[in-house]
C-alpha cells in the first residue's frame, strides 16, 4: 500500500495548518495549501470553491461503477490556544482545537495511497469541506451547482474522538451523532418609563414562562428518544434604570437523537413562544442557526467500515447511544447512503473544543488505511 506522501511529509503537512487555522467560511490560505500540498497525488481533476473555499479532488477510472465520496473538514475554532508546541497557532483567537488539521492530513494522506493504487471502476471524491463548525459548509456544497458532477452513491467521514484509545474505532448503527439547531426568540414589546411599567409592555414574563417550560419540554411522553433543550443565552432591555425594557430575547439549543423528534421539538419550542408572546400582547419573530440533522449511518455504507477495522485487527468500540454533539455530514446522511466513524484519539487526550487540545499524529496512518480500505473494498475489486 505504497503513497506519494511519507507519513513524516503528512505530519509537517499537519503542523503547517495548525499553525495557521482559519474560521467557518474563511479557509482561503487552507484551500491554496491542500491544492499545493496534493498535486504529486495527480488527481484526474480538482473542483475549486465548491460551496464557498471547498474543493473536490476527484480519481476517474473512467470505467462504469459507482461514484463514492469521502469527506473531511477545514475550520478551525474561535478559541485562544495555550499549547506551547512550535506549531501553535499563528493566528490570535483562531486554532484547530476540534482536529480538522488531522482530519485534512488524513485525508492527504488517502490520496498519496490512491494516487499508487487508483480505481477500478467508478471513481472517488475527496472532498475538503468548509463551515462544519457552523452547520453550513455541508449543505452549501450540495446546494453548489458544481455537486452535481460528483454527486455520490455513497460517502464516508470520520472525527477524531478523545476519550478512546488510540487507533481504536468507534461505530454504531443508525444514529451516530444527534441533530441540533439554535433557536433565537425575538420579543418585541413597548418601553414606558420605570416608575409607570403598566404604561409599556414589558417581555420579562414571556422570557420566563418561555425559559420554564423549555426546560420542561424534553419531559414530553410524545418523544420517541432522547430530547434537550439547553438555555444558552437571554436579554432584556438595556442598562438603564429608568427605562422599563420593551425588547427581549431568548436562545436555546434544540438537541435530539431522531430527526423526527427534532421536528416536533421545533414544533412545540414555535408554540410555546407563540403562545407566551401572545398572552403578554407582544410581538415575535424566530430565528434559527446552526442547524444539524443528525447523522444517521446506512446499513450497507456501515457494513464497510465494520469488515475494515475488523480485517485491520483495531478495535471497535459501539457506545450504546449516540454522541449528544452535531456534525453537518448529517447533510449528507440525509440525502445520500453514508457512514460516520470515529476514531479513538486517546483516553488521555484533552476533550474536543479544550484550549490544550492537540490532534494526535500518531493515528493520521490509521485513518489513512481505513479510508483506503473501504476504498478499495468497493473501487478497487481487480487488485
Amino acid at each position: 500500500m505504497s503513497s506519494v506522501f511519507s507519513v513524516k511529509q503528512t505530519e509537517a503537512f499537519r503542523k503547517e495548518l495548525h499553525r495557521y487555522p482559519e474560521l467557518s467560511g474563511k479557509e482561503k490560505n487552507t484551500a491554496e495549501r491542500i491544492v499545493n500540498f496534493l498535486k504529486p497525488s495527480k488527481p484526474d481533476q480538482v473542483i475549486h470553491n465548491l460551496g464557498g473555499h471547498g474543493l473536490a479532488f476527484v480519481f476517474d477510472s473512467k470505467q462504469p461503477g459507482p461514484v463514492v465520496l469521502f469527506r473531511t473538514d477545514m475550520d478551525a475554532l474561535p478559541i485562544q490556544e495555550i499549547n506551547t508546541v512550535d506549531y501553535a497557532s499563528q493566528s490570535a483567537g483562531v486554532a484547530h482545537k476540534c482536529g480538522h488539521d488531522g482530519h485534512m492530513a488524513i485525508m492527504a494522506h488517502f490520496a498519496g495511497k490512491i494516487s499508487e493504487n487508483r480505481p477500478k471502476r467508478g471513481k472517488v471524491i475527496l472532498l475538503f469541506q468548509p463551515a462544519e463548525e457552523t452547520g453550513e459548509g455541508a449543505e452549501k456544497v450540495i446546494k453548489d451547482m458544481q455537486f452535481e458532477k460528483i454527486k455520490p452513491d455513497m460517502a464516508f467521514a470520520l472525527h477524531n474522538l478523545p476519550g478512546f484509545a488510540r487507533h481504536s474505532i468507534i461505530f454504531r448503527e443508525n444514529t451516530f451523532a444527534s441533530a441540533s439547531k439554535g433557536i433565537i426568540i425575538k420579543l418585541k414589546g413597548v418601553t414606558s418609563h420605570a416608575g409607570e411599567p403598566e404604561n409599556g409592555i414589558n417581555p420579562a414574563k414571556a422570557m420566563a414562562d418561555i425559559m420554564n417550560q423549555f426546560l420542561e419540554l424534553p419531559e414530553s411522553p410524545e418523544f420517541r428518544d432522547f430530547t434537550l433543550v439547553t438555555l444558552i443565552h437571554a436579554r432584556l432591555g438595556e442598562r438603564a434604570f429608568g427605562t422599563s425594557a420593551g425588547y427581549g430575547e431568548v436562545m436555546a439549543t434544540l438537541r435530539s437523537y431522531r430527526n423526527d423528534d427534532m421536528e416536533l421539538l421545533t414544533e412545540k419550542a414555535e408554540r410555546i413562544a407563540g403562545l407566551a408572546a401572545e398572552a403578554q400582547k407582544l410581538k415575535f419573530e424566530i430565528e434559527y442557526t446552526e442547524e444539524f440533522p443528525a447523522t444517521v449511518n446506512d446499513d450497507k455504507c456501515n457494513s464497510f467500515v465494520w469488515r475494515v477495522a475488523k480485517d485491520e485487527d483495531l478495535e471497535i468500540v459501539s457506545p450504546e447511544t449516540p454522541f449528544r454533539w452535531s456534525e453537518d455530514f448529517g447533510q449528507f446522511s440525509d440525502r445520500f447512503p453514508s457512514a460516520l466513524f470515529g476514531l479513538g484519539s486517546g483516553t488521555e487526550q484533552p476533550q474536543l473544543h479544550n484550549p490544550d487540545y492537540d490532534f494526535p499524529d500518531e493515528i493520521i496512518e490509521t485513518g489513512a488505511r481505513m479510508f483506503f480500505n473501504i476504498y478499495k473494498k468497493i473501487l478497487v475489486v481487480n487488485d
